[in-house]
């Protein structure tokens, strides 16, 4: 573990000269990033630590039909993202001004000069990563608790520190490549550990027979519910079994919630970025194949994990949090000290991949979208990345307080970002490249609706439970588009320089150039 810690800082090293040679290779890799490293490392950034502990902990606890459900919510989701979004963004993105950053996409497709979009979506940003990084932060601390008994604090900080430097030091460059080496660790660590928890369980009959005692537990239309102590909540157990109550029942609403997962990917600023930075929107294609099928393997892999550990470990975690350990100690138990080294690093690869392309999109947007875009117009691309590596140190504060709960849910924290980050973009991305009459009311009125209404059904409409108990993602996105459309409807339809654009983008890019040219002398 020591030395992939210095390989990836190596990584950042060996890449910061190249980085560091101006904003555009900063903060997209001067658009020259190839299919696999795309694919790889859009899809290592997204899944972070949730894939290795948050869902095999959600699996463990509850059984098949909530993990299996939200995975599948997710891949369809990653496809989608990859079919209707992917390609039409990357060129998009060029005729609309050449943007390297999610909210310089929006200001530019808008025609927004003055840059309340980019300000708006740089805000959230902010507000939805340092959420997500202290999620990231949280795996670290877990990681090396249960590994090594050691403080789960000073882990904690200790992991974050070199994250913070590889993704100060060498910039997007770094943060793609080490995604990458991330993505193939991950990919090795499931397969490993789930082919060795089948061997060692007995088979595939005997824990199929195991779990099948379990009320609800290998069904998708029901969710196991672990009968808890009322006085410290966790899994009561009996005779060496974990007890459990009767199965609840998985209605249509909620299965609708968990599915709806798929809509955060059309709003994931470290997916959409990889778009942007794709060295030819012609190789989208082969990306789309690679992530699908990365994605489609690495959930099930996960799901399988946890399910095994409940056979191997019927009692041995007492809550859905201590649960998230169950990957880490079935690598302790089935594999050689050195082979658990490299598979449980794949755990702390996806909590790194994950939190440097947070901290880098967040720098990249204060930076390049409000420092620049608003404040100071001509400042050079060293002043750009000087206030980015500051916002980066900012976030990596912020995420450390956020992660100093040592008793946080991986699944509960991401579920939350992953919904405001989702419910903000997602729609508006859509809109932006499908609807023409799109302005720049219907896109500040999406942003804001979606991110408010994430809050406000969390906290005031949720807890009443019953069709309200539904996952905040899908009523915000529907609001969001809801409020695009009107406010659209009910202004002043963009300028005919901007629908020129999005004809062309849609018809043919032959004489993109030329267009572009002809658009920012129109502005």
């Amino acid at each position: 573990m020591v030395l992939y810690f210095v390989a990836m800082l190596s990584i950042g090293f060996f890449y910061s000269r190249r980085s560091n040679s101006s904003a555009s290779q900063y903060f997209a890799g001067g658009r020259g990033v190839g299919p696999w490293l795309t694919a790889l490392s859009a899809e290592a950034s997204d899944m972070s630590g949730w894939l290795l502990m948050g869902l095999p902990g959600l699996a463990y606890f509850t059984g098949v039909a909530d993990a299996g459900w939200t995975a599948a919510g997710l891949a369809i989701g990653t496809y989608l993202n990859w079919r209707i979004v992917a390609k039409r963004l990357r060129r998009y993105s060029v005729a609309a001004g050449n943007a390297i950053t999610i909210p310089d996409y929006f200001s530019k497709r808008f025609g927004d000069t003055r840059n309340i979009l980019s300000t708006l979506a740089a805000l959230i940003i902010i507000v939805f990563f340092a959420v997500y990084v202290g999620s990231c932060f949280v795996t670290v601390g877990k990681l090396f608790d249960t590994l090594f008994g050691l403080d789960y604090h000073l882990m904690m900080v200790a992991g974050a520190i070199v994250v913070f430097l590889y993704t100060v030091i060498g910039g997007y460059l770094s943060v793609v490549l080490t995604d990458f080496i991330q993505g193939m660790l991950m990919f090795f660590a499931l397969a490993v550990v789930c082919v060795g928890t089948v061997a060692n369980a007995g088979g595939i009959d005997h824990v199929a027979a195991f779990l099948g005692g379990i009320p609800g537990y290998l069904s998708a239309g029901h969710t196991a519910t672990p009968s808890l102590d009322p006085s410290t909540g966790m899994q009561l157990t009996q005779g060496g079994m974990p007890l459990f109550g009767a199965p609840a029942d998985f209605d249509a609403i909620t299965i609708v919630s968990l599915l709806a997962w798929g809509l955060g990917y059309f709003g994931m600023p470290q997916v959409l970025v990889r778009f942007l930075s794709v060295r030819d929107a012609e190789e989208i294609k082969q990306s789309r194949i690679i992530a699908t099928v990365w994605v489609v393997i690495s959930l099930g892999c996960a799901i399988a994990i946890g399910m095994l550990g409940r056979a191997m470990l019927p009692t041995q975690f007492g809550s859905q949090s201590a649960a998230e350990s169950v990957f880490i100690v079935l690598s302790q138990m089935l594999l050689p000290s050195f082979v658990c080294g490299v598979v449980v690093s794949g755990i702390f690869a996806a909590s790194m991949s994950s939190s440097s392309s947070y901290m880098i999109i967040a720098g990249s947007a204060v930076a390049e979208n409000i420092y620049r875009g608003i404040f100071r117009r001509n400042a050079s691309d060293r002043q750009v990345m000087w206030v980015a590596r500051i916002t980066i140190l900012v976030v990596f504060v912020f995420g450390c307080v956020i992660a100093s709960d040592q008793n946080s849910s991986i699944f509960q924290v991401v579920s939350y970002a992953w919904a405001g980050l989702g419910a903000s973009f997602g729609p508006l991305m859509l809109f932006s490249l499908y609807w023409r009459r799109t302005n720049v009311p219907g896109a500040i009125a999406g942003m804001v609706c979606g991110t408010v209404t994430v809050f406000v059904w969390n906290i005031l409409v949720k807890p009443l439970g019953g069709v309200f108990g539904i996952y905040e993602l899908l009523p915000a996105f529907l609001v969001s588009a809801l409020a695009i459309v009107v406010a659209s409807l009910a202004t002043k339809p963009p300028s005919k320089a901007i629908t020129d654009v999005f004809d062309h983008y849609m018809d043919d890019d032959t004489n993109l150039g030329e267009l572009i040219e002809e658009h920012a002398a129109k502005r």
